[in-house]
This record gives structure tokens, sequence and C-alpha cells, in this order.
């Protein structure tokens, strides 16, 4: 992968959904999606994201990765599971040799809406008026996902000035 690259794919993770966004060195989303493992054991699970994940950057080929900060919320066992479902991720970009960036939820709304304590409804909202999205159904992963990525952007924007 080039170290050089401005280019980074943005992961919402999860173990049951994933969202992620593909931005390209100009700044443009070239690809986002939402996928679910259609296994239902969790260790087939994390194969199955970690292989998505790898045919992604291999077609992308984009220079970082970038995943937001673990949430814990009230339910441990979720939060576990995502929290693997995250390191399944993070060792797959990082062993292609991408660079490796995270961003806190509260950061990700900050640079995206101006608030670090806006809603779903909000997030998604600047992210259709920021991104030209092409019409149809998205899960709220996949907007996260997107919303990363354009947080990742300003970031490197901000560190590289």
């Amino acid at each position: 992968m080039n170290p050089l690259s401005k280019s980074v794919i943005a992961i919402d993770p999860g173990y049951d959904r994933v969202g992620v966004a593909i931005f390209s060195d100009e700044k443009k989303l070239v690809h986002s999606e939402c996928f679910s493992p259609e296994s239902k054991e969790f260790v087939e699970r994390l194969i199955e994201i970690k292989k998505r994940i790898h045919e992604l950057i291999h077609e992308f080929k984009p220079g970082s990765i970038a995943l937001e900060t673990l949430f814990f919320s009230k339910n441990t066992k979720t939060a576990l599971k995502v929290a693997e479902a995250r390191g399944a991720i993070t060792l797959t970009g990082v062993e292609l040799g991408l660079s490796f960036f995270e961003y806190s939820p509260q950061a990700i709304k900050i640079a995206v809406t101006g608030s670090g304590g806006a809603d779903k409804k909000a997030v998604i909202a600047m992210v259709e008026r920021l991104e030209k999205l092409e019409p149809r159904k998205r899960h709220d992963d996949e907007y996260d996902a997107i919303a990363l990525g354009i947080a990742h952007q300003a970031s490197v924007v901000i560190k590289r000035n």
C-alpha cells in the first residue's frame, strides 16, 4: 500500500453488521456498503468480516484505515463481541500495511455536524448534504462509516496544514 496515500477505508465495526466507506486521495467517496456476515457462529462471522475487509482493501488500495473507538454501552456482552470484530478489522488493515487512525463518536459528530451531541438523524442529514449519495436504502452503520470517513479526511487536512 502507498504510505503517502490520502485514501482511507473507514469502518463502523460490528459483528452483526459492518459499515464501510472508502474515500479516494481526492477525498471523494468511491464506495460504501453495509454488510452482514451470513454465519450464525461468532468465530465464522469474524472470519467473514476479515475476508470482506481484505477484499475491499485489495480492490480499492486505501492508504489508511479509520475506525470508530469502541463505545461501551450497558450491554457488556455485545460490546465485547464488537471489540473482537474491531480487533479482526484492525489486524487486517495493519497486516496489509495501512496506517491506523481512530476517532471517538463525539469527534466524528463534531467533524460532521459541528456538535458532539448530535443525534443519528442530524449526522445522517449532514452526511447526505456533504456527500452525493445514489438513492438507495442504507443502514445507520453505513452512514456512520461515511461520517467517519468525512471526519478522517477533515482531520488529515488539519494535521497536514
